[in-house]
């Protein structure tokens, strides 16, 4: 009987070791099917990443205030390859911007580069625009959705662009001209 009562221990024993390894293999197993976050790239930031040719470009957004106001592109591009090599953003309605970044280095486009202005933007703050980027006005050219941003969010205030020194000439004209005109026909009101 002492026999019988040792194999029943055993395989009790035997069962809660196979329980215990079932459900350790199971925990293991979701790791293994379920894909690691950590593994996939992404932007940790407002703007979006991409490649092409030997650039690299990151963190890119345009900020501005309407649609079809200007829109300044700031993030970064970086240039792996061993020439200097200018990178072309074409936005919309023909507007056109153009990045230079020396070989085996990168371009900053914030507050200490000359600013890379598109002078359309062609979607309002929180939408996403189609640009084609293109190296060196190469065949090579990829389109992608970059967002916009206006000055909602404090840090991008300052990459806000104003109004294109041409167009304030023209309206500081319109407006003396109207002046000038109200004063004379207010002359001729009163002379009557």
């Amino acid at each position: 009987m002492r026999s019988t009562a040792m194999n029943r221990a055993q395989r009790g024993k035997l069962a809660l070791t196979a329980a215990a390894l079932g459900v350790s293999l199971l925990t293991a197993g979701c790791g293994y099917i379920t894909p690691q976050q950590t593994s996939h790239q992404y932007s940790a930031s407002d703007g979006i990443r991409a490649d092409l040719g030997p650039l690299q470009l990151r963190n890119i957004l345009i900020v501005s205030s309407g649609e079809d106001g200007p829109g300044r592109l700031i993030g970064a591009v970086y240039n792996s390859s061993s020439k200097d090599v200018k990178l072309t953003v074409n936005g919309a309605k023909g507007s056109q911007t153009e990045v230079p970044v020396k070989a085996n280095s990168y371009t900053l486009l914030n507050e200490n580069t000359d600013p890379a202005i598109l002078s359309t933007t062609g979607g309002k703050p929180g939408s996403l625009v189609d640009v084609k980027i293109s190296e060196n006005g190469t065949n090579v050219t990829s389109t992608v959705k970059v967002p916009v941003l206006d000055a909602t969010l404090k840090e991008y205030k300052d990459y806000l662009p104003t109004a294109s020194p041409s167009a304030s000439p023209s309206s500081s004209a319109g407006a003396s001209a109207t002046a000038t005109a109200t004063p004379s026909a207010t002359a001729t009101a009163t002379s009557r």
